[in-house]
């Protein structure tokens, strides 16, 4: 039988290696009525959501403590993940502060973060109760952000959240296959939008990112492109057709854009700008899987494969080139980005391996519309390498 929490326990499993590399005693993911505010991490350390104020305690030393309302508690110990499950019945505050008395932690970090909002799970009301809770004693003055324990253990996959990503992005390409033999002039891209919805319900999935814009799809040059769902622009000769999708399936997520030509009367092959167009893309994704190695930072990676699109003559595309991908489509805090003031620090941290990252450059083609590719890769010990198939040639119809 399928152990349902062997992920949980995978990633719990990483977590001393992690503390003792930080230097951090303590990590504590503190929250309460997930079903209104649902912390990141814990579908990653728990699996499911509380009702009242919980506190998943894990040390540097390996100890695993779970203090939760009693009718949580069965569920806290069926996880697997934690050696100690302390139920309470009238209020947190005193088995937590027996806990942290026992541990005396000299670090305890907390699920805040200026810059990562998968880490910045802790409500400032929370936060105050916590310090009410821990009044009259010295943890409150230890409190440090738990950021770069979460960069690290949402960052490094596990063989089996890796297989998951592959997994997603092969039904990502099986959907865009289809797809690529259903769309053809004459229809809107909402009509082709439906077609692609239509695929994922057919295999009891659901897209990556919300679906009113997961599928996004870009007719020509008048189609408005970014975060936004597909229009009644109907698909003309001439027009460069573009896409961005992904699925999630067993809670992990693929982040693919595509591209297609449609061939205009008398043509035989795209005319020489939409090809170079689609050339200097492809080029400048090369250059940032080329240089995407453990330790490089991501402002780096950003800067090599923005280069190949500003030197080929083309605008500067006004995003970062590359996101972390796993069990959210932006998954974890390390940026391949420039540094922005949007992006805070994120730009700043290195790449590690483990990590999986998409590169996402563009450009606009006058005339012709917007050309964007975006392909998945994991960082290894050796560089980056593909988890699906790339697009190397523009698909024309």
């Amino acid at each position: 039988m399928t152990n349902p929490y062997a992920l949980v326990q995978e990633k719990v499993n990483q977590v001393p290696g992690i503390l003792q590399e930080i230097g951090i005693d303590c990590w504590i993911t503190f929250v309460r009525e997930t079903s209104a505010v649902q912390d990141s991490m814990l579908p990653l350390i728990y699996g499911h959501g509380v009702t009242w104020q919980s506190a998943f305690i894990l040390t540097r030393d390996g100890k695993r403590i779970a203090i939760v309302g009693h009718f949580d508690a069965e569920t806290a110990r069926r996880t697997g993940a934690y050696d100690e499950v302390i139920a309470y019945h009238a209020g947190v505050r005193e088995p937590l502060r027996r806990a942290l008395a026992e541990l005396d932690p000299q670090q305890i970090a907390l699920n805040y973060s200026r810059n990562d909002p998968h880490a910045d799970g802790l409500t400032v009301g929370l936060y105050q109760l916590l310090q009410e809770h821990l009044a009259g004693t010295p943890y409150p003055a230890r409190f440090v952000s738990a950021e770069p324990i979460i960069l690290a253990l949402r960052g490094r996959k596990t063989e089996t959240e890796i297989d998951r990503i592959e997994a997603a992005i092969r039904t990502t390409e099986e959907i865009y296959a289809q797809t690529f033999e259903f769309a053809r002039v004459g229809m809107s891209e909402q009509e082709i939008g439906r077609f692609m919805h239509e695929q994922v319900a057919a295999r009891g999935l659901e897209t990556a990112w919300e679906a009113a814009s997961c599928p996004a799809v870009n007719s020509g040059p008048d189609t408005p492109v970014g975060h936004a769902g597909p229009t009644d622009v109907v698909v003309e000769p001439g027009h460069l057709l573009h896409f961005d999708f992904g699925v999630r399936q067993e809670q992990y997520c693929s982040d693919i854009q595509r591209m297609v030509y449609f061939l205009r009367p008398g043509e035989t092959e795209p005319p020489a700008e939409v090809q170079r167009g689609f050339d200097t893309v492809r080029r400048s994704i090369l250059a940032a899987a080329a240089a995407l190695k453990p330790g490089v930072l991501g402002k780096e990676v950003d800067a090599i494969a923005r280069r190949v699109i500003v030197d080929a003559g083309y605008a500067e595309y006004m995003y970062g080139t590359g996101h972390q991908l796993g069990r959210d489509c932006h998954d974890g805090g390390a940026l391949l980005g420039p540094t922005w003031e949007r992006y805070g620090d994120t730009p700043n941290l290195r790449v590690e391996a483990g990590q999986v990252f998409t590169l996402e450059p563009s450009l606009a083609v006058p005339g012709y519309g917007y050309m964007g590719l975006e392909e998945d890769v994991l960082v290894t010990e050796q560089g980056a390498v593909f988890l699906g198939t790339p697009q190397t040639q523009l698909i024309v119809k």
